[in-house]
């Protein structure tokens, strides 16, 4: 009979333990805010290989983690300017925002933005000048952040591409060179953000320039081109290393 009840004792204390754990867990809903790399053309199922659902899946499986729900606002060839507050995407970005901040938790903004801004010519409003790249970003999450307080807005480096990258829009080592003057100015976005909005705008990754650079023979899809072939986009398994990249700068942020 004792062990009966000794059984009925530690069968409670389990359920205490892991109702307490429940408690500790917080819910997280991230907005992932990009161009076709975000939004993962070329590959075969996007919904299921594309640097969000990786990422995602990556925080979910994280110490302390809830439930995780995410939505991919990667929109191929768009820039800074078309993520500017006013625009239809900045409205359907919010839409899909609202959607996710009505629920227990925390609401995520993650954005990486630079590849079409660097370009020579092509995207909307290319080439944008590093001070340009700035206001817009700077618009961008100063209306999120007074849209959505309490959010946490994450900010990741521009990923690597080929110097001969020229497709339907022309790249080239002018455009690498662009891309890489942005790292900075993210930098000064996050710091401008310390005094008015502490613990909410971060420096996301940093890391996955160089792998990529290191790595695109294996990481990256060879496309044809106006210069030969190029190094743009992540097949499935770069998609799913961009996405880990992220999910760690992200979760590092906000556990």
């Amino acid at each position: 009979m004792l062990t009966f009840y000794r059984r009925i004792a530690v069968a409670f204390m389990l359920l205490l333990l892991t109702g307490v754990a429940a408690l500790g867990q917080k819910n997280i809903h991230v907005i992932y805010i990009g161009d076709s790399i975000t939004q993962g053309v070329q590959l075969s199922d996007p919904n299921e290989q594309a640097p969000p659902a990786a990422a995602s899946a990556y925080i979910q499986s994280q110490q302390g983690v809830g439930k995780i729900d995410f939505s991919n606002q990667g929109h191929s060839g768009f820039t800074t300017v078309d993520f500017l507050p006013g625009t239809e995407t900045f409205k359907q970005l919010e839409l899909a925002a609202s959607g996710l901040a009505g629920k227990p938790g925390l609401l995520v903004f993650s954005i990486m933005l630079g590849t079409n801004d660097s370009a020579i010519k092509g995207p909307d409003g290319s080439p944008v000048s590093p001070d340009t790249y700035y206001a817009n970003l700077n618009a961008i999450i100063g209306t999120l952040l007074k849209d959505y307080p309490g959010c946490v807005i994450i900010i990741h480096h521009p990923t690597w591409y080929s110097p001969n990258t020229y497709n339907g829009a022309q790249y080239l080592q002018e455009g690498l060179d662009r891309l890489q003057s942005y790292f900075p100015e993210i930098k000064k976005i996050v710091d401008s953000y310390k005094g008015t909005n502490q613990g909410q705008v971060f420096v996301g990754d940093t890391k996955a320039f160089t792998y990529f650079k290191k790595t695109h023979f294996t990481t990256l899809i060879p496309e044809n081109g106006h210069q030969g072939t190029f190094y743009l986009h992540p097949n499935e398994a770069g998609a799913k290393a961009l996405g880990i990249f992220w999910a760690k700068a992200i979760y590092k942020d906000i556990k």
